[in-house]
């Protein structure tokens, strides 16, 4: 799996947000995205996504040399991002069920499920409502959300939001391990995730 960028460009009216970024990332590689905040990280990695779209040049997912269709993005992606909401009415099962279920997970794609959520320690939480969590605890929530089904392709949108060190730690950890048959792209401004990195791609404001 690769993910190539030809000159995206995002503007809103005449206000150009980012213009012409050329990147490639592939499988084994992490992808920083840097950049002041407003400078458009987090809109870059919604037109990544297929969440939008940008205002011109074109992003071409590659899997064995074979082009997937923007249509058919989502099913090869996992997202971890500040504005992805939760069912916070549902306790934390009911929300990983769910999403296993529509992805159709098999049970050892469930028990991979489960183990992630061990590393994360919320395993003894999961009958909680998804409304009680703390921030950081909804963190921990969405990463297993976006690994649950081992994606080809991982988005993290500030990989330490809400963590605590051990949080933080875990996701070190899971990322390092994630890194070495997936394509990883992070949004961040701080340096200890570049630790993470193998190409840096910086968006001037």
């Amino acid at each position: 799996m690769k993910i190539i960028a030809e000159n995206i460009s995002k503007h809103y009216n005449r206000n150009y947000l980012f213009r012409d970024l050329n990147f490639k990332v592939g499988q084994g590689e992490c992808l920083a995205v840097l950049g002041a905040n407003g400078s458009g990280k987090t809109t870059l990695i919604k037109i990544l996504c297929a969440l939008q779209r940008p205002s011109s040049g074109e992003i071409l997912y590659e899997n064995e040399n074979l082009t997937i269709k923007r249509d058919e993005i989502y099913s090869h992606i996992g997202l971890v991002s500040p504005y992805l909401e939760l069912y916070e009415e549902l306790t934390a099962k009911d929300n990983l069920d769910f999403f296993a279920d529509i992805k159709g997970l098999d049970e050892s794609a469930r028990q991979h499920m489960r183990e992630i959520c061990d590393q994360f320690k919320i395993a003894d939480k999961m009958h909680i409502r998804v409304k009680a969590y703390s921030s950081g605890m909804k963190q921990r929530l969405k990463y297993v959300l976006a690994l649950m089904d081992s994606p080809q392709v991982l988005f993290i949108d500030e990989p330490r939001t809400n963590l605590d060190e051990e949080g933080i730690n875990t996701v070190y950890n899971l990322l390092g391990d994630y890194k070495k048959t997936g394509v990883l792209i992070i949004a961040t401004n701080e340096k200890q995730d570049l630790v993470l990195a193998d190409k840096r791609l910086t968006i001037d404001s």
